[in-house]
């Protein structure tokens, strides 16, 4: 009777816990309901299907761009975007000129290569955010959930990719594509033509809608995970987010 009793009862513990979710819809739930994927990470912090997908999405984004786009017309539009440069240009020789073309050329090859680099960034922004919400604000997480969240929660970004090939291949280009801001997904976007400073487009192509929909996420995910506050998470998030972009507002205003 009492072996009948344990039986049941280990049946019964064992149906009471939930499946886990499988990687598909950790990445579905991401964009509909981004809290059951992030509550699933506390169980497995696997992170290889979203950059997997991301890093298949670059490839194919870099082939697109690099084929149907064509690196004369790429360079040019960077040339164009950059007063500075375009002053070297014409202030250079032939030959000079030819050389700061190459050099650009290379540059916009390592294209394929760019999931290493999402890569790199990953690991060194999850220890950044593990730091600061472990030790500033008592959080919980580990690394390998920190950099679930990561991986997990920036997948809007990725979106852009799949809307920049789509556009592309509707016939979008010419000397106006810009390689580092391909939508008009924020207002810098509509800026870049005109006679707008270059650190005033810099600041504005930041607050893009990609970017502040994966902030958004990043910030749901590490108060998950971490078990701090939504607000103290918001902090981590938008505070470094806040420290990159004056970070490359400066750069621009100091590259013009």
């Amino acid at each position: 009777m009492s072996d009948n009793v344990l039986v049941h009862g280990a049946a019964t513990d064992g149906a009471s816990q939930p499946a886990g979710l499988s990687e598909v819809e950790r990445v579905v739930d991401t964009f509909v309901a981004p809290s059951k994927t992030f509550e699933d990470i506390k169980r497995s912090a696997t992170w290889w299907m979203p950059f997997l997908l991301v890093s298949l999405l670059a490839i194919l984004f870099s082939y697109v761009v690099l084929n149907k786009i064509g690196l004369p017309t790429l360079i040019d539009g960077i040339v164009h975007q950059t007063p500075s440069l375009e002053d070297r240009l014409a202030n250079s020789t032939p030959e000079q000129a030819a050389g700061i073309r190459h050099g650009m050329e290379m540059q916009f090859k390592f294209m394929y290569i760019s999931p290493i680099f999402f890569l790199i960034v990953g690991l060194i922004v999850a220890v950044v955010f593990l730091g600061t919400a472990n030790f500033a604000f008592g959080g919980r997480a580990t690394y390998k959930q920190m950099l679930a969240v990561w991986f997990y929660g920036t997948l809007p970004l990725a979106v852009t990719s799949l809307l920049t090939i789509i556009t592309v291949f509707a016939g979008a280009g010419g000397d106006s594509f810009n390689i580092k801001n391909t939508l008009g997904t924020n207002v810098g976007y509509y800026l870049m033509n005109g006679d707008t400073p270059h650190w005033l487009v810099t600041l504005l192509s930041s607050v893009d809608i990609m970017a502040i929909w994966a902030a958004l996420l990043l910030t749901i995910g590490i108060s998950i995970i971490a078990g701090i506050k939504r607000s103290s998470a918001a902090v981590v998030v938008f505070g470094w987010w806040g420290i990159y972009v004056l970070f490359q507002t400066g750069i621009a205003a100091f590259t013009g």
